[in-house]
Formats: C-alpha cells, structure tokens, sequence
C-alpha cells in the first residue's frame, strides 16, 4: 500500500486511539456511565486494543493485507472498516453488495442544515432551540418519517465541537436520512449506524444519539437511546410524584465500544403528554460558583411551566438557562427539543 496512504490511516486510527483514551479517562464515572448505557468500560479497553493493534499494524505497513490473496485491500473498504481483512472479490455477492453500499454511505460526507421545518401533522407539537459554543455546532436534531409511516425524531451528540464535530454531524445526518426512509425500526438503524462508524478511519470520535419512532394512530413511542442523556417525559395525567419519566440508554455511544448490544424502549403516550430533549451543553452549562444547571435544574423548570405552549416553553429554558450562567458564553453545544402530543384533526 502507498506509504502516504499507510501514514494517512495511521494518523486516523491514532486520533480515533487518542480521542477515546482521553475520555475514558477525563469523564467523571456518572456521565461515562449514562454515554455507556449497557455497556461496560472493558469493552472500551476492548476497543481501545483493537485500535492498538491495528496503529501497529499500519506502522509496519501490513494493514490492510487481504488474508486470502495477501493482495492489498480496497482503500474504500479499508476506510471504512480498518479491520476489514479480506477483499470483495472473496466474498459472496451478497456480502460484496452489502459492503459496498456501506461504502457508499460511509463516505457520504457533506454541509448539512439542521431541519427547517417540524413534523407536518397535527398529532405533534415541536419546538426547538440551539446555539453552539463555537461558529459551528456539533449537536444535531433532525425529523424523519419511517417506512411504517412513523414519525422519527433524533437528537444527537458529537465528542467535541467545532469543524470536526460538525463534519461528523452532517455524516451523521446523511446516514440517517439514507437510512430511516427503508426501516421501521428504531434499534435496526442504530445497529446499523454502530456498524458503519465503529472501524471508520475517518471517524475519530463517537456519537451519543436518541432515535424515536411515533405512531400516531396508537399513540405508541418506540425509542433506542444510544449513550445519550436522557429525554424527559412528562405526563399530562397523574400526580406531581409520578408525572416524570426518564427514558435512560439503551446502549452505548456510536463508535465507543468494540461491540454493541442496543435494545428498543417503548412508551405510550397520551394527549398532553411532554417530551423533552437535549444534549449535555444544556444540564452541563455553569453559573459563575462553577455549578452545573443539571437534569434537576432542567426538570425543575419544565415541570413548573409544563403547561405552556411547546414554543412558550423552550423560551422559557433558555431564560432559565441563561439567567443561571449569567447570560456567560456557553462551555458547549447546547440544544434543546420540546414535543408534546396533541389530537389529531
């Protein structure tokens, strides 16, 4: 393999190595916990060697060396899946095509802008704000329709800010919109998403994600939570005691570990019903004593002006917001996306 492009890989996959090394060790245990939902940090160590190996590997310029032929392996399929060791023309054809679309889609990479417009029904009502620490946000909120005709929302998270992350977010979002228009679940695409990130070299950090699915019809809610923090339900009915749901991991981040086990949660939801969404720039933001806003910060103020319009309500967390941090700059990304169930007409 050319030495430019050995060196280029290698770059990649210590970057990738660098990232979640420091992480790993950087993150406080509560917040490693929630990004890892079921998963366990050994399986970050379990990553973190895989990635060792294969920066070895690349040093010593054997990687990417097809264990059949011992010809050297498609540099597309190689950027995709660093651990890829055998080349298409071994594979059956339908192993080929299935690799080759990934291909496709992992190197799908271009400007993206977050959605213009909700959701065009009358069973939701949305509203959205978000605001990023640098010029450029690595947070990310889209809608979406499945193939069942369901109604999808996705809030996620890039590792960082800035060009990087944003990059990795319009991939993110390329993916995504690639991918929910030919499925009906939830759990299916993430799964499919931590498959095509996971080995990417040219992905250097991992995504925190919540992908949900609303029927309207049944009123179900069906979700996969892939590290992220976690939504806020808040129920029209019931008491002041059991009002509040917290819809917790599912998984782990995107990328953070070498293998994954996501599951589907579901809720059903009435009219009146409030979902709240955000990324950790909202509960991490900080007033001038270095105290953090937090998940009971923001349930404090959703649960006291619940009732409010969706829009009404997103106003009223980012003055909440910004009178706690003394209208300060924000330290990250910060997004937030409210959605509350309403009658169809």
């Amino acid at each position: 393999m050319e030495k430019d492009l050995m060196d280029k890989l290698q770059d990649g996959l210590s970057e990738k190595h660098e990232n979640l090394e420091t992480w790993l060790k950087e993150t406080p245990p509560e917040k490693r916990q929630v990004v890892l939902g079921n998963a366990s940090e050994q399986a970050v160590t379990s990553h973190l060697e895989t990635l060792e190996t294969a920066v070895e590997q690349a040093s010593r310029g054997s990687l990417g060396t097809c264990d059949v032929c011992h010809e050297q392996i498609e540099t597309g399929l190689l950027e995709m899946d660093y651990s890829c060791c055998v080349c298409l023309e071994h594979l059956s054809s339908d192993q080929a095509r299935s690799l080759e679309f990934e291909i496709e889609l992992a190197q799908t990479v271009q400007r993206s802008l977050l959605p213009e417009q909700v959701p065009d029904t009358h069973a939701l009502e949305v509203a959205a704000f978000t605001r990023p620490a640098q010029y450029i946000s690595g947070d990310y909120f889209d809608f979406f329709r499945f193939s069942d005709g369901a109604h999808g929302l996705a809030i996620g998270d890039v590792a960082g800010h800035g060009i990087a992350a944003s990059l990795h977010m319009a991939t993110l979002q390329a993916l995504l919109r690639t991918l929910i228009p030919m499925s009906d679940s939830t759990v299916g695409v993430v799964e499919h998403l931590h498959r095509l990130l996971v080995h990417n070299v040219r992905f250097s950090n991992f995504v925190t994600l919540f992908l949900g699915a609303y029927d309207v019809a049944s009123r179900r809610f069906a979700y996969t939570n892939a590290g992220h923090n976690p939504p806020l339900v808040l129920r029209a009915g019931g008491s002041q005691a059991d009002i509040r749901t917290w819809l917790w991991p599912t998984g782990p981040a995107l990328g953070l570990v070498e293998s994954a086990e996501f599951s589907t949660g579901v809720l059903q939801l009435a009219v009146g019903d409030l979902l709240l969404l955000y990324t950790d720039g909202v509960t991490e933001a900080e007033n001038p004593a270095g105290e953090q806003f937090g998940r009971e910060g923001l349930e404090q103020v959703a649960v006291r002006n619940r009732h409010l319009p969706a829009r009404e309500l997103v106003q009223a967390l980012r003055g909440e917001l910004e009178e706690f941090t003394h209208r300060q700059p924000l330290e990250d990304d910060a997004t937030l996306l409210v959605v509350r169930i309403t009658e169809e007409h």
